[in-house]
């Protein structure tokens, strides 16, 4: 009888060896599906997977970030450019190290980014009682920390064993590359289990490779929405970040353009319509006049690899045909049926084929497709002509910035963004022509993935210009990982908008309670008194310099021009441009309202102004059905 050869490893080092073997493969692209792994030590992992990457991880490089939240953007940063084909690991301490990664899984799952997690956990054994950084749970003496990751993650295990991970691994991996359950996965390993051995198949070691299906859609869901479309008069396409993902953005620019019909953008589908004859920009709250004008009168909206979610929707209240229907392409059949649509359950690309293939002879009537180009064309002249414009301007606005940046970048460039007003007005006003390309995380809105994601990205695409857009204070609250930055020659440019604080939650306050309060970067009055005085003044390009970067500052649409060029000519590292943009000043009203409720009792007249105008707003929302 043959006798299965093994090879004796920790748990780690099983770990460790079994990643590299690890490949993605796609319509015959192949590539590491974990390429490197990204870690803050500390004693529940230092004799662990630290000791296992010294000595086993010659094709598994390590990567030393400065916070744990930001090594897990990083590395969604990296998934996101490379569009789900590949990501990295990530290892924490216990304890602390462990649920700082928390906020960084939450921002995987809900915008179905894969990224694979390492927590340290505590002694299995528990022989050592009560460790350094333990919660003792009073009733499940099995719980700890770690089990904060269960509803952030798409899949979530303990490894108690060192011959676990035999079935946890391969799991693991099936998840990251599966279009339907991708998201953060995790897998807890107490810190003795690291450290010990076991006789592990050999074959468990051998190459691998993952291939990425294309789901295909079902004929007769396929036949019906055809026949949808061919009864529409006013469709209308919203595209999601499931076009990006599968690769579909020639075939939905085809798809349109051969049937007539206009597309919208979700943040996470920013550039997706970019092909398209009738392309819309943005949709929803921070999308464009344009596209919200045209999705009012829609009477059938096909998502394509879009979830619905309520800045699309305008919170269920921009949609107002009092007819209108809804088709959805989408590999997740949860994400399919929403908006009581005609699900299509299939893989964005094949999904369009068959529909495209399947509605042939069918164009949207002239007069849909001639109001959609002159709301494009007043829609371009505004831009170029209002909000661009900057003759006579005391100060540079935003908006204004970002069109003299857009105007500047190179062909294949990237540009990131993920909270505050930077990705709304990136949303509207970003050209993504010429392949720039512009990546924004706004499933989670997540302040503090810009830098990392910027820094994920240029790992993916050393060749390329990277950009991240962020306010001040998403600068504040996470600029450590320049130094990390620094540390690895990566060449990302980090433009600063300094408005004094976080304006745009000022501006939803504003229209929520008619008050300012606690939202901008302010000098107290006096001693007990509001954070109502100056503006604090700081040195954001000082700030950055102390850390290795280059730091740029600019106040004016030619000292910008001035510092990207200068950034241009920086051969290695990052660079940090704060540019002095005016507070109050936003890119043009969406027209789109949103759901913010305001307060149903006050002794505030200006709150209790608001209410009528959000209870007008509340009546527009609508529950859809076939």
């Amino acid at each position: 009888m043959a006798t299965e050869r093994t090879v004796r490893l920790t748990t780690a080092q099983a770990i460790v060896r079994f990643l590299q073997a690890q490949y993605s493969e796609r319509d015959g692209t192949r590539m590491r599906l974990i390429p490197a792994m990204f870690g803050i030590f500390g004693h529940g992992n230092v004799a662990g997977l630290g000791q296992a990457l010294e000595e086993y991880g010659d094709s598994l490089p390590y990567y030393q970030p400065k916070n744990e939240q930001a090594m897990v953007h990083v590395a969604t940063g990296y998934a996101k450019a490379t569009k789900r084909m590949s990501t990295m690991a990530c290892t924490s301490s216990i304890g602390p190290g462990a649920t700082n990664m928390v906020t960084g899984a939450a921002t995987a799952t809900i915008n179905r980014l894969p990224v694979l997690l390492f927590p340290s956990d505590y002694y299995a054994t528990r022989r050592q009682g009560p460790v350094l950084q333990q919660i003792e749970h009073p009733v499940s003496a099995d719980v700890s920390v770690n089990d904060a990751f269960r509803p952030v993650s798409r899949m979530f295990d303990r490894i108690t064993r060192p011959e676990q991970i035999l079935t946890a691994l391969p799991e693991a991996m099936r998840v990251l590359v599966s279009p339907v359950e991708t998201g953060a996965v995790t897998i807890s390993l107490p810190q003795d289990v690291q450290m010990m051995a076991y006789d592990y198949p050999s074959a468990f070691f051998s190459e691998r490779t993952w291939r990425i299906p294309r789901a295909l859609p079902e004929k007769q869901s396929i036949e019906a929405a055809a026949r949808m479309l061919g009864r529409s008069e006013k469709p209308m396409v919203i595209a999601g970040g499931g076009v990006h993902y599968s690769d579909a953005t020639g075939e939905l620019a085809e798809f349109c353009n051969q049937l007539g019909i206009p597309v919208g953008e979700t943040h996470s589908g920013k550039g997706a319509g970019v092909g398209a004859g009738l392309s819309l920009g943005g949709a929803g709250v921070a999308g464009t006049p344009l596209a919200a004008r045209i999705a009012k009168d829609a009477d059938l909206v096909i998502g394509v690899g879009t979830r619905f979610a309520d800045f699309v929707t305008g919170s269920q209240a921009l949609f107002q045909n009092p007819d209108v229907k809804f088709v959805t392409i989408n590999v997740t059949d949860h994400d399919a049926h929403k908006q009581g649509a005609l699900c299509i359950v299939a893989d964005a690309k094949v999904g369009l084929e068959a529909l495209r293939a399947a509605a042939a002879g069918y164009t949207a009537p002239a007069e849909w497709q001639d109001a959609v180009r002159q709301a494009q064309i007043q829609w371009n002249y505004s831009v170029e002509n209002e909000v661009f414009a900057v003759a006579g301007a005391e100060q540079m606005t935003q908006a204004q910035m970002i069109g003299i940046i857009n105007s500047s970048v190179r062909p294949n460039s990237m540009v990131l963004a993920a909270a505050g007003s930077v990705p709304g007005d990136l949303l509207q006003l970003w050209d993504c022509s010429g392949d720039r390309h512009c990546l924004l995380e706004f499933g989670y809105s997540c302040m503090g993935w810009e830098i990392p994601g910027a820094i994920g990205a240029k790992m993916a695409f050393p060749d390329r210009d990277v950009y991240a857009m962020i306010g001040d204070g998403t600068y504040l609250m996470n600029n450590t990982e320049i130094v990390s930055a620094v540390q690895e020659g990566l060449k990302v440019v980090i433009v600063v908008s300094v408005n004094y604080g976080f304006q745009v939650i000022r501006r939803l306050q504003m229209a929520s309670a008619g008050i300012s309060f606690g939202n901008e970067f302010r000098k107290r009055e006096g001693v007990g008194g509001p954070l109502a005085g100056e503006y604090l003044e700081i040195d954001y390009a000082k700030n950055a310099e102390s850390m290795g970067a280059v730091g740029l500052h600019a106040d004016s649409p030619d000292s910008l021009k001035s510092a990207l060029e200068q950034a241009d000519s920086v051969r290695g590292g990052p660079v940090v441009i704060a540019v002095d943009v005016q507070p109050h000043t936003f890119g043009p009203d969406s027209t789109v309202w949103w759901d913010i409720s305001v307060a149903e009792v006050s002794n505030r007249e200006e709150t209790a102004e608001l209410l009528p105008e959000y209870e007008s707003g509340r009546e527009k929302q609508r529950f859809y059905s076939q």
